[in-house]
C-alpha cells in the first residue's frame, strides 16, 4: 500500500509540474532565456561576468513566466475555446483567475524591479517594453487584425537585445541585429501555426491572417518574403564583426534552406508543408544562435 501511495503522489506532483509548466509556457520561457544568453554571450567583453549574467537570466525569466500568466488570465476564455489551449490550466479549471493574476503580477514587477536593481535601468526597460507591449498590443490585436502577427514579434525580438544590454549597458547596430533576426525569424514560424490551426483560431475569434485568406496567396507571400528577409539579416553578425566567416557560409546555408521550405509551402498550402515549414524554423533558429556563438569575434 506504502509504494501504491508513493505511485500516486509522484504522479500528482508530475502533474502539478505539469501545470505549472503550462502556465509559464516553460518552451516559450526556455526560448526566451536562451535568446538572452546568447546576447549577454555576444555582447561581453574579455572574461565573462558570471553573476551579472546570472542575475540578468533570472530576472528576465521572472519576467517572462509573469508575462505568460498574465498572457494566459487575459485570453482565458479565448483558449477555452481552443482544441489546442483548452487544457490550459485556466480553461481546465485547475487553477484560479485571482491566483494566476496575482502570481503573473508579482513575478513581472519583480523581475522588472530585479532587472533595474541587479542589471541596469536600460535592460529594465527594455523588459517593460517587452511586457506591455506583449500584454496590451499584441494581445487585444489578435482579436482586431492579422498584424497582431508582425506587432508581436517585436517583444518577441527584444530578449537577445536585453542580454546585449545586459552585458554592454547601450543599445548599438550589433545588438539591433540579434533582435531583427529573431524578428523576422517569428514570421514564417507563425505563419505555420497559424495556418496549420487557422479553423481553431477563426473559431476561438482570433484574427489570423490564414483566416481572413482562404486561398493562402497573402500567408504565402508574407511566409516567403519574411523568410527572404531573414536570410540577409542573418548575414548582419558578420557584418558588424560579431562572427567570422564560418558563420558567414553556415548562416547562409542555413538560411537558404528556410527559404526552401517556405517556398514549397507557399506552392503547395497543404498542412504537410506547412508543418514541414514550422519544423524547419525551429530546427533553424537554435543551429543559427549555436553557429553564431561558437564562431564568435574575440
Amino acid at each position: 500500500m506504502k509504494e501504491i501511495s508513493a505511485e500516486i503522489l509522484v504522479a500528482a506532483e508530475k502533474s502539478w509540474v505539469a501545470v505549472f509548466a503550462d502556465l509559464v509556457k516553460a518552451r516559450l520561457t526556455t526560448l526566451v532565456l536562451l535568446t538572452t544568453l546568447v546576447g549577454f554571450y555576444l555582447g561581453e567583453r574579455g572574461a565573462m561576468k558570471v553573476t551579472l549574467m546570472l542575475n540578468a537570466l533570472a530576472a528576465t525569466g521572472l519576467l517572462a513566466v509573469g508575462a505568460s500568466a498574465l498572457n494566459q488570465w487575459l485570453e482565458r476564455d479565448y483558449d477555452a475555446r481552443m482544441r489546442r489551449t483548452q487544457d490550459r490550466p485556466l480553461p481546465s479549471g485547475r487553477l484560479q483567475p485571482a491566483t494566476v493574476a496575482i502570481f503573473g503580477g508579482a513575478c513581472s514587477v519583480a523581475g522588472l524591479i530585479y532587472l533595474a536593481l541587479a542589471v541596469n535601468p536600460l535592460t529594465s526597460v527594455l523588459g517593460a517594453v517587452t511586457l506591455v507591449s506583449y500584454l496590451f498590443i499584441y494581445t487585444p490585436l489578435k482579436r482586431v487584425t492579422w498584424l497582431n502577427t508582425i506587432i508581436g514579434a517585436v517583444p518577441g525580438a527584444l530578449p537577445p537585445l536585453m542580454g546585449w544590454t545586459a552585458a554592454r549597458g547601450e543599445l548599438s547596430g550589433e545588438g539591433w541585429a540579434l533582435f531583427a533576426i529573431l524578428f523576422f525569424w517569428q514570421l514564417p514560424h507563425f505563419f505555420a501555426i497559424a495556418w496549420i490551426y487557422r479553423e481553431e483560431y477563426a473559431r476561438a475569434g482570433f484574427k489570423m491572417l490564414p483566416g481572413i485568406d482562404p486561398d493562402g496567396s497573402r500567408t504565402a507571400q508574407q511566409s516567403v518574403s519574411n523568410t527572404l528577409a531573414l536570410l540577409v539579416v542573418s548575414l548582419s553578425p558578420f557584418y558588424f564583426r560579431m562572427a567570422g566567416p564560418a558563420y558567414l557560409v553556415g548562416a547562409a546555408v542555413l538560411s537558404a534552406g528556410f527559404l526552401g521550405f517556405a517556398i514549397q509551402f507557399s506552392r503547395q498550402l497543404t498542412l504537410a508543408r506547412a508543418r514541414h515549414l514550422f519544423f524547419a524554423s525551429i530546427i533553424y533558429l537554435p543551429l543559427l544562435l549555436a553557429l553564431l556563438v561558437w564562431d564568435k569575434v574575440k
